[in-house]
């Protein structure tokens, strides 16, 4: 993602899942995300867990925590993400490797990207592709 600086994004998506644990096994196996940190409830809830893709990150937890974030987002709907890759196609043969549905396979698109679009077990739509547009200057 260009356009950080200091290393840190300025925006992480956040998503809420009925199951974390799974949801954070298959973004780190089928789209290679690598996990920074994971906080558990008592109960083996995620309360909070952060997961790297290049210089960007998302935060992830489990649904029916009963925090402040999880009780707004009861009725909030799916989610998609953009995430930039340097080999869409090598990306999207790992994804199928371990199983990930994808909703359109890897294509050039008219403004100089080469994307595809995958659906987590939950029904958050991902996108990977090469599109990283310069921000601020």
């Amino acid at each position: 993602m260009a356009g950080t600086s200091g290393g840190r994004p300025s925006i992480y998506p956040t998503l809420l899942y009925t199951d974390a644990k799974t949801a954070i096994r298959q973004l780190t196996e089928a789209f290679g995300f690598t996990e920074l940190s994971v906080y558990e409830g008592e109960d083996g809830s995620v309360m909070h867990a952060e997961l790297v893709q290049g210089n960007g990150a998302v935060m992830i937890g489990s649904k029916g925590t009963g925090s402040s974030f999880d009780a707004v987002m009861k009725d909030a709907g799916t989610t998609g993400v953009y995430v930039v890759v340097d080999d869409v196609d090598a990306h999207h043969r790992r994804a199928v490797e371990h199983g990930a549905e994808i909703l359109m396979p890897p294509t050039d698109q008219e403004y100089g990207s080469r994307d595809y679009m995958a659906r987590d077990a939950e029904g958050n739509v991902w996108s990977f592709g090469t599109y990283a547009p310069e921000i601020g200057g």
